[in-house]
C-alpha cells in the first residue's frame, strides 16, 4: 500500500495562532492516522471474505443457495446502516469517540473469530451462524460515521481535503486488497491445517483470522496511552471569524443541499456498482468459465490485487489532474464515465452459451471432485451468450480506475460543500448511503443475476450509471465550492487568471511552493491541501 512517495517536511508555521503546541500537533496527527487505519480495516473486514463466502458456505452446508449467500453478504452493510446513527449518538453523548471505538473494535474481533469457527457447529446451524457473524461485523463497522465526524473536527480547513482523500484511499484499498489477501491464503487449500478443538486454518478461515489479528491491533491503538483526541476545527473557525461560539461560525453560511444530496446519491450508485462486481465475481467466473472453487478464488484474488495497484496509481494521479482540471470534471469523466464503460464491457459478447454443469463436467481437484459450469437451475445459462475472460479483465481494469477516482472526489467535494460546520450527521448520511448500496448489491445479485442472467444484470447497472452521469453533467454548475469561486474571482481581480469565463485556465502556481507528494501520510504537507482547496 506504500504507493505514494513520502517526503518529509518541516512543520509549517501554523501555530502562530496559538491553537496547539508541537506536542499537540504530533498527537493530533497520530490520532488521524489511526482513523485512517480503522477505516481501512472496516472496509477490509467486509471485502476480505467476500470472494470466499460462496465456496465456504458450500463447504459448511452443501444445500446452501446463492440467494442465502446474498443475505450473508448483505448482512454486513445492513447492520452498519442500522447502527451508524446509534454509534454516532453514543460518541456525541460521551463527548469522545474512544469508548464507542473500543467497543466496536472488540466486537469486530470477536465476530471475525466466530466466522472462522463455524465448522465446530452442527451442519444445519452453520449458514445461519455465518449470517449472524457477518451481521455483527457490520454492527462493529458502524464506527465509520464516528470516524468521519472526528476527522472533520480534528483537521484544519487547509488539511481537510488531504485527510478526506486519504480516508477515501484507505477505504478503496480496504475493499480491493481484501480479495487479494484471500487469494494469498488459497495455498492452504480447503482442508488446511487442524488447530485443535475442531478449528481449522484453511483458505476460507485464514482470511477471517487476519481480521482477528488486525482487530486486536486496532483495539490497542485506541487505548489512552496512544490515541489522544484533538479537536481543532471549531477553535480555528472561531478564531478566523472572530466568533464567540462555535455555532456562530457555521450558521453564517448554509450549504447547497441540492448539491449535497446529489453527491450522496452519486456515492450510492458508485459503491453499489463496485460491491455488485465484488460480490458477483466468484460465482460469475465459476458459472461463465467453468472454474473450480479454488481456481475462482485464486484468479479473482489476483485480479483484485492488480486492481489495488491500479487504484493506488490512480489516487496518485488525482492530485495532478485536479491542478489542471476542475474536480467536478475529473469526477464526471475520470470517475463516472469510466464506471459506465466498465459496466458496459461486462455485457456478454461470447459466441456460445456457457458450459452447463452436469455429471459429464465433473473434474478432480486437490480436495476431491467438483462439478463445474453454469447450474442447470439458472435457465438463462442455456440461451445467454457467455462472457470472455478478456472482457472480464478489461472491464475490471477500467473499473479499478473509475471507482477510486469517483469515490475520492465525491467525498472531497462533499466535505468542501458542507463547509466548516460540524459534519457528524451528514457523514452519517453519506455512510448510510454506502451501507445501503452494499446491502442492495448482494441482494441484486441473488435475484436479478440468478434468475435473469448477465444481460439483465449488466444492462441495468450500465443504465443506472449512465443516468447518474447525465444528472451530474446537467447540474455540474451546482458542484462549485463557494470559497473556491470567491477565491477565483479575487485572483481574477488581481490579474492572476484570465477573467474570460470561457477560458478554463487555472490560477498560476507559486514556483517557490514546496509541494509534498504524500497528502495523508505526512501531515506537514499542508501546502498540497492549500493548492487542492484553492484550485480543485
Amino acid at each position: 500500500m506504500d504507493c505514494i512517495k513520502k517526503k518529509k517536511r518541516r512543520r509549517p508555521a501554523a501555530d502562530a495562532d496559538g491553537l496547539e503546541t508541537d506536542k499537540e500537533y504530533a498527537e493530533r496527527w497520530l490520532s488521524i492516522r489511526i482513523i485512517y487505519f480503522t477505516m481501512f480495516l472496516m472496509s477490509l473486514g467486509f471485502s476480505i471474505v467476500i470472494t470466499g463466502v460462496w465456496p465456504y458456505m458450500q463447504k459448511l452446508d452443501s444445500d446452501s443457495s446463492k440467494e442465502f449467500m446474498g443475505y450473508v453478504v448483505g448482512a454486513n452493510p445492513f447492520a452498519q446502516m442500522l447502527f451508524s446513527p446509534l454509534v454516532g449518538w453514543w460518541a456525541n453523548r460521551a463527548g469522545s469517540i474512544r469508548q464507542p471505538l473500543l467497543a466496536t473494535t472488540a466486537l469486530f474481533t470477536a465476530a471475525s473469530a466466530a466466522y472462522s469457527a463455524l465448522e465446530v457447529l452442527p451442519v444445519p446451524a452453520r449458514k445461519h451462524c455465518m449470517l449472524i457473524s457477518r451481521f455483527l461485523v457490520g454492527v462493529s463497522s458502524a464506527n465509520i460515521a464516528a470516524c468521519r465526524s472526528y476527522l472533520s473536527a480534528a483537521t484544519r480547513m487547509k488539511e481537510r481535503t488531504g485527510a478526506v482523500s486519504m480516508v477515501s484511499l484507505a477505504q478503496v484499498l480496504g475493499f480491493i486488497v481484501g480479495p487479494g489477501l484471500q487469494a494469498g491464503v488459497t495455498v492452504l487449500g480447503a482442508q488446511g491445517v487442524a488447530l485443535g478443538g475442531g478449528l481449522r486454518l484453511d483458505m476460507f478461515t485464514a482470511a477471517s483470522w487476519i481480521n482477528v489479528f488486525l482487530g486486536v491491533l486496532n483495539f490497542v491503538m485506541f487505548l489512552p496511552a496512544i490515541f489522544k483526541e484533538k479537536r481543532i476545527a471549531a477553535r480555528e473557525a472561531m478564531l478566523r471569524q472572530g466568533a464567540a461560539t462555535e455555532e456562530a461560525t457555521w450558521k453564517q453560511k448554509k450549504p447547497d443541499y441540492f448539491s449535497v444530496w446529489t453527491l450522496i446519491i452519486a456515492f450510492f450508485v458508485l459503491v453499489f456498482n463496485f460491491v455488485l462486481l465484488e460480490t458477483l465475481g466468484t460465482p460469475l467466473t465459476m458459472d461463465q468459465f467453468a472454474w473450480t472453487k479454488e481456481q475462482a478464488l485464486y484468479y479473482m484474488g489476483i485480479l483484485m490485487s492488480v486492481g489495488a495497484v491500479i487504484a493506488c496509481a490512480t489516487f496518485a494521479a488525482i492530485g495532478p489532474l485536479c491542478k489542471k482540471f476542475e474536480e467536478r470534471r475529473v469526477l464526471i469523466w475520470g470517475g463516472f464515465f469510466l464506471m459506465v464503460l466498465g459496466r458496459a464491457l461486462y455485457v456478454p459478447w461470447g459466441p456460445d452459451p456457457p458450459l452447463i454443469a452436469s455429471e459429464n463436467t465433473t473434474v478432480t481437484t486437490s480436495d476431491g471432485t467438483e462439478s463445474v459450469g453454469c447450474p442447470p437451475s439458472q435457465e438463462w445459462c442455456a440461451t445467454t451468450p457467455s462472457m470472455t475472460v478478456f472482457q472480464m479483465v478489461l472491464g475490471f481494469a477500467v473499473t479499478a480506475i473509475g471507482y477510486p477516482t469517483g469515490v475520492t472526489l465525491i467525498q472531497t467535494l462533499y466535505s468542501k460543500l458542507l463547509g466548516p460546520r460540524p459534519q457528524g450527521v451528514w457523514m452519517g448520511l453519506m455512510t448510510g448511503s454506502g451501507c445501503l448500496s452494499r446491502f442492495m448489491g448482494p441482494v441484486f445479485v441473488s435475484y436479478v443475476y440468478t434468475r435473469m442472467g448477465t444481460l439483465w444484470t449488466f444492462g441495468i447497472t450500465t443504465s443506472i450509471m449512465a443516468v447518474s452521469m447525465v444528472w451530474l453533467l446537467l447540474f455540474q454548475g451546482r458542484l462549485i465550492v463557494p470559497e473556491e469561486e470567491d477565491d477565483l474571482r479575487r485572483r481574477q481581480a488581481n490579474g492572476k487568471v484570465p477573467s474570460d469565463p470561457s477560458d478554463p485556465e487555472r490560477p498560476e502556481e507559486d514556483p517557490d511552493e514546496d509541494v509534498a507528494e504524500d497528502v495523508g501520510e505526512d501531515p506537514e504537507a499542508t501546502r498540497l491541501q492549500e493548492i487542492k482547496t484553492d484550485k480543485g
